[in-house]
């Protein structure tokens, strides 16, 4: 990849996660320090994936983030659901929302899905929420 083209690339990844997520989440700091293609490829990836419907997307991103939640609590990945979660809450998501797709990933992956991340991550949003200033 030729500077310009890679650095380019890196600057949209970063545009994209402090749009969607505020800043650049610690793990992926860590690529773009170590694997900045990887890291610019990842993001660019994540850029069309992320679209909001105004930008050709087809789903909102409130849907999105919980697709991501769910998808990072079936396979174990704690920390990235709870920032997903997080993200989601952000956009509007209720926990009767998030609950019942986590009852989704229950049917799926087994109550031991539930236990290993669904509790966790349902902890956490429930604490962000009761943390949220009320409007």
């Amino acid at each position: 990849m030729a500077d310009e083209v890679l650095e380019a690339a890196v600057a949209r990844g970063i545009a994209n996660f402090e749009a969607t997520t505020g800043r650049v989440p610690d793990a992926f700091r860590l690529l773009l320090q170590h694997a900045p293609g990887a890291f610019a490829g990842y993001g660019l990836l994540r850029e069309a994936a992320m679209r909001a419907p105004d930008q050709g997307g087809a789903l909102d991103i409130k849907t999105k983030e919980l697709i991501l939640v769910l998808l990072d609590v079936l396979v174990g990945a704690v920390d990235g659901a709870k920032v997903h979660a997080g993200n989601a809450l952000r956009q509007g998501l209720t926990l009767p929302e998030l609950a019942e797709g986590l009852v989704q990933c229950i049917l799926v992956g087994g109550i031991t899905t539930w236990n290993r991340a669904g509790r966790q991550v349902m902890e956490h949003a429930a604490a962000l929420a009761e943390a949220r200033p009320q409007t």
